[in-house]
């Protein structure tokens, strides 16, 4: 099973398949991050956060929603899929060999996340391509069809929520996306972490301050943010790492990976099983 998903989803790789990489950004130094995805040989652009006066008072999350609104507008226009990645994001060496984690050739993708968070399988195709469930909007593919529908997103949130009020709009990306009959994917492995200190607006709305990625597809580019500094860097990243590799099968032994209730009703339960016991007990970081 697995040299049959490695097979399949190396025919393609990020950097012969995606248009263009946007970086969302507030204050956050990415001289690092372009320096990474440009020597993988990857074009990139760093979307900054716009200061305006009315914006004062509006929540974080809603600031975030609406950088991640700009690079959908831009990914509508492209004739290839765009990624999308925040600045806090490390990304694994060789990512742009990496595979793309979706057939290139299918025309109902909505998006497929990079790096996941609390992800779920839901269908495993023959191919190895996984479709599945993650929240966060830390890195991640976008179609250009899947952008338009974003937008779409967008200002129900707006109309909905609101500007000034929290929201956690990138869980809801998934079932927004599949309502539009758009399939939505997860890598076998993460292709980097999110790098980030912890989320204090997350805290007061009773949410994780922090999220790590359960596991990775290579050794990380560069040290993440949550370890510089540290008066042992390496130690401190191998600690944070191990923890998520932990809460990563804790996941899996717990049916929040992969669901009893997606098994039942699976037309393929072995095919799942599989791709969820090897993607958490064969070889990784």
């Amino acid at each position: 099973m697995t040299l049959n998903i490695v097979k399949s989803l190396n025919e393609n790789f990020l950097v012969d398949c995606i248009s263009k990489v946007f970086i969302i950004a507030y204050k956050e130094s990415t001289q690092q991050l372009e320096a990474a995805l440009t020597t993988e040989g990857l074009e990139c652009e760093v979307l900054r956060q716009e200061h305006k006066p009315e914006y004062q008072g509006f929540s974080r999350s809603y600031l975030c929603l609406m950088n991640h609104r700009r690079a959908w507008e831009i990914a509508t226009q492209q004739t290839q899929p765009t990624i999308i990645i925040e600045a806090d994001f490390v990304p694994v060496l060789g990512f742009g060999r990496c595979p793309l984690p979706f057939n290139l050739n299918q025309t109902d993708v909505g998006i497929s996340w990079l790096y996941t968070c609390a992800p779920q399988v839901y269908y495993v195709s023959p191919d190895g391509h996984a479709e599945g469930f993650s929240t966060s909007a830390v890195a991640y593919i976008v179609t250009p069809q899947a952008a338009r529908y974003l937008i779409e997103l967008s200002d129900e949130i707006t109309e909905k929520v609101g500007a000034v009020n929290y929201s956690t709009w990138d869980s809801s990306i998934d079932s927004f996306l599949r309502a539009k009959k758009l399939k939505n994917y997860i890598p076998w492995r993460n292709y980097g972490e999110h790098g980030g200190l912890p989320n204090l607006e997350h805290y007061q709305n009773n949410l994780s301050k922090t999220h790590r990625a359960d596991l990775l597809y290579n050794q990380l580019a560069f040290i993440p943010l949550y370890a510089v500094g540290k008066k042992n860097e390496k130690l401190a990243f191998l600690w944070v790492r191990c923890q998520a590799r932990l809460k990563g099968i804790a996941r899996l032994l717990t049916g929040r990976f992969l669901r009893l209730k997606v098994v039942q009703t699976s037309s393929y339960p072995l095919r799942l099983l599989k791709f969820a016991i090897l993607r958490h007990f064969t070889l990784h970081l």
